[in-house]
């Protein structure tokens, strides 16, 4: 049996814990986390807890003193030896308790934290490319929330259910100009004549932690970026493509509808990243 924590106390996965007038389940009020536990750590925990305390900040949660990060790590930790986990997707979700659109009887956060087994192919470059799809029956606003990780999240699931119903691995999302966002779960880079190329924040993506990690370290590596627009056609006309999140670090697409990649430098570049960074690549 698994267990979660909700508020600081820890419930056998079969009890219930919220209330039909509970805001984020009526209006999608609320955040997330979703963070890797390895080796004995989160990993870039810092990174993940920055960007819950600024999505704290812009839904104007009232964060109390004795909420924080130190506090936060000790219950995942716990959680974690509860159900008998070396390693684990940790996801942390943030909501605010009952209420109406205008009368939340408070907006302090609500927390419940889960922990359950990684995938066995965590941090590993995927041997065959994964197939893709373009979701276009909705696209994501270009607003002051798009960069976080919110519980309004509509499009990326229904772009998953057209994933799971084409039997793709994933859907592209496109932002409300047309262009390429993100995926369902993950950021999106394109190689070009092996200049790399992914959204800018300003195309509406998550403001995904391994995407920062990764614009910050291949630029170390000495690898040109370009945070951009991404069109349809240009991401079409790329030589490689690959997604990065907290969970898989990298993964190539093999094909999108019915364009063909190759991973010849995606290989390259994830050999590097395992030699010089493996406390937290791997």
């Amino acid at each position: 049996m698994a267990f979660f924590n909700y508020n600081g106390k820890i419930f056998s996965e079969e009890e219930k814990i919220i209330g039909p007038a509970n805001r984020g389940l009526r209006y999608g009020d609320g955040i997330f986390e979703t963070i890797k536990f390895k080796n004995g750590n989160l990993i870039l925990a810092e990174q993940h807890f920055e960007r819950l305390w600024n999505g704290m900040e812009a839904l104007k949660f009232s964060v109390p003193v004795h909420f924080t990060k130190e506090k936060l790590l000790i219950e995942i930790n716990l959680l974690v030896k509860k159900n008998k986990l070396k390693e684990a997707r940790v996801r942390l979700t943030i909501i605010r308790g009952d209420g109406g659109i205008y009368d939340p009887k408070n907006d302090s956060p609500n927390y419940i934290i889960e922990a359950i087994k990684l995938p066995e192919d965590n941090g590993n470059l995927n041997t065959n490319g994964l197939q893709l799809c373009v979701y276009r029956d909705a696209l994501k606003a270009i607003d002051h929330f798009s960069n976080l990780k919110t519980n309004n999240y509509l499009p990326y699931f229904m772009g998953a259910k057209l994933a799971k119903e084409q039997q793709r691995n994933d859907a592209i999302i496109l932002n409300s100009k047309g262009n390429i966002c993100d995926t369902t779960i993950a950021n999106v880079f394109i190689i070009k004549d092996k200049i790399i190329y992914t959204p800018a924040l300003t195309e509406g993506c998550v403001a995904g932690v391994m995407r920062n990690w990764l614009l910050q370290t291949l630029e170390k590596l000495d690898y040109q970026i370009i945070e951009t627009t991404i069109t349809k056609s240009f991401l079409f006309d790329a030589d490689e493509a690959f997604l990065s999140n907290s969970i898989y670090n990298i993964r190539w697409i093999g094909e999108l509808e019915n364009t063909s990649y190759t991973n010849v430098e995606i290989q390259k570049i994830n050999e590097l990243l395992q030699r010089k960074y493996a406390a937290v690549y791997c």
